[in-house]
């Protein structure tokens, strides 16, 4: 008898190919006990029979030779003789509590045990997370993701071999689920480095398929080819998420329930994608505020009118980050970070500068709700740094939650543009400025307030400086500012906002 630890060790291959193999029926359930404890340690291990390493030999042999996984499964699975287990006698104990009682409902699957293909796509249709079995069966066995947001598109990825008739079905299905959100411009993009063939048929079958209208669900019958040509007839169920679409492929005939249970589940279903989403090389810009003399409001405050204070902050800022579409990054004080990352509908350049111009003006709608309330003469600003960079963007990962996290300088010269501002003003670095569009950069004032010889203050428009000229760099204050002295910045003085 062989530990599932053991059987991992031996073979190479991972605790997800392992619970899909046993889904499948290519491996037998292990026999779980606690070998050797008495009945007194509360750790379990699974047991497989000494032949699991050639049955996993083999497996991986036919996938090597073309086969689908669910070609394996109808060639192993049916009639494959298999050795009894022999489950070692642990200890008697009088003590040792009785075994949990079964239930005759139905199996709970989850993300991990899914027997069949199944993956995640951003709204740009990027794929974030892949299980084995599609990689097997839709992407040729790739060993990993590109390392890009642009090489990961799902249509560059399916398409990279060539439309084959065991596709069409598919991709006519993903566009359907497309086409309401990306423009043809933003399809043509997501297509861009095929072959002019597979670009051609792509841009077609865009131009043919009606778009499918949002459900928190969706399925469709797929045709699709086995390797040897067979035909295999599949359902596509995709769920909805903000964070993205999730799609899973299972045999046609199978009950819908199993399925359907799983992607009821949202909030279940959501976190265990989001932890095993992978990293990836992402343009994203960072806007970071900080609510200013936080430690002179704290103290001149009772905690509980603080914290209500700071509550209502963030309340009211969530709606217009969700607005343009940021995402929320830790912070650690009374501050925030979101990250923007491209759209298929928006610019995300302009996308964080807009929400910096509008949480400026319910800044300025709280400020004066609690000097009337409170009656004090305390203004509140919020001081805020904008930059963009191409960044890993990961997940950290606890027992209780799940956080985003960019990784580089991106977030750190934010957060010193952000102590650089001051009284509420907005600054952003002269490289996001610039790569805004044209059209939406002429619609955003900005530029840099000098002093003349007469003393006499003088803003000068669409222009920059470095950080060096707008502070004194021997002030101690600043210390903390020197890491960013040579970045030209330039103060974002109103942006003309989008009519909702």
């Amino acid at each position: 008898m062989l530990s599932s630890k053991e059987l991992i060790e031996r073979t190479g291959i991972s605790r997800a190919t392992l619970n899909n193999y046993i889904a499948l029926g290519l491996l037998p359930k292990p026999q779980v006990l606690n070998p050797g404890s008495g009945g007194h340690a509360p750790r379990q291990l699974g047991f497989f029979p000494d032949d699991a390493p050639a049955l996993v030999e083999r497996i991986q042999q036919l996938k090597q030779e073309g086969l689908s996984m669910s070609e394996i499964a109808s060639r192993i699975a049916p009639g494959t003789p298999r050795p009894t287990p022999v489950v070692p006698t642990p200890p008697a104990a009088t003590d040792r509590p009785p075994p949990p009682p079964t239930t005759g409902g139905p199996l709970r699957v989850t993300i991990d045990e899914l027997p069949y293909p199944a993956y995640m796509v951003n709204h740009k249709f990027e794929l974030v997370w892949v299980n084995d079995l599609a990689r097997s069966d839709l992407l040729d066995g790739i060993d990993s993701l590109p390392p890009t947001e642009e090489e990961r598109s799902l249509f560059r990825l399916l398409a990279a071999g060539g439309i084959t008739a065991g596709l069409g079905d598919l991709l006519r299905f993903q566009v359907a689920l497309a086409k309401s959100r990306i423009s043809p411009g933003g399809f043509a993009a997501l297509c861009e480095g095929l072959s002019p063939e597979s670009f051609a048929r792509l841009q077609q079958i865009y131009a043919e398929t009606a778009a499918e209208a949002p459900h928190p669900i969706v399925d469709a019958p797929i045709q699709m080819l086995g390797r040897d040509g067979h035909p295999s007839p599949r359902r596509a169920y995709a769920s909805f998420f903000r964070e993205g679409i999730f799609v899973v492929l299972v045999p046609e005939g199978t009950p819908p329930d199993t399925m359907v249970d799983l992607l009821c589940r949202r909030d279940e279903v959501v976190r265990s994608l989001l932890r095993r989403r992978l990293p990836v090389l992402t343009h994203l810009a960072v806007l970071v505020a900080d609510l200013q003399s936080s430690v002179k409001i704290c103290s001149e405050l009772p905690p509980d009118e603080y914290f209500q204070l700071i509550n209502e902050i963030w309340a009211a800022m969530g709606p217009i980050f969700r607005k343009y579409h940021g995402t929320y990054g830790k912070h650690v004080g009374d501050g925030m970070v979101y990250y923007f990352f491209p759209q298929p509908d928006s610019d995300y350049l302009h996308n964080a500068v807009c929400c910096a111009q509008e949480i400026r003006r319910e800044m300025t709608r709280i400020s004066k709700a609690w000097q009337v309330s409170k009656n004090w003469l305390n203004e509140l600003y919020l001081n805020t740094g904008i930059t963009e960079g191409q960044e890993w963007l990961g997940t950290f990962q606890s027992s209780t939650s799940i956080e985003f996290v960019v990784l580089g300088d991106t977030i750190n010269q934010a957060a010193r543009i952000s102590d650089f501002a001051r009284f509420g003003a907005i600054w952003a670095t002269k490289s996001l400025v610039s790569k805004l569009p044209h059209d939406l950069r002429d619609r955003v004032r900005y530029g840099v307030r000098r002093h003349g010889a007469d003393g006499r203050e003088v803003f000068v428009q669409s222009s920059y400086a470095m950080v060096s000229s707008l502070i004194e760099p021997d002030d101690e204050k600043n210390a903390k500012l020197r890491d960013i002295a040579t970045l030209p910045i330039t103060e974002i003085v109103d942006v003309d906002l989008p009519r909702a």
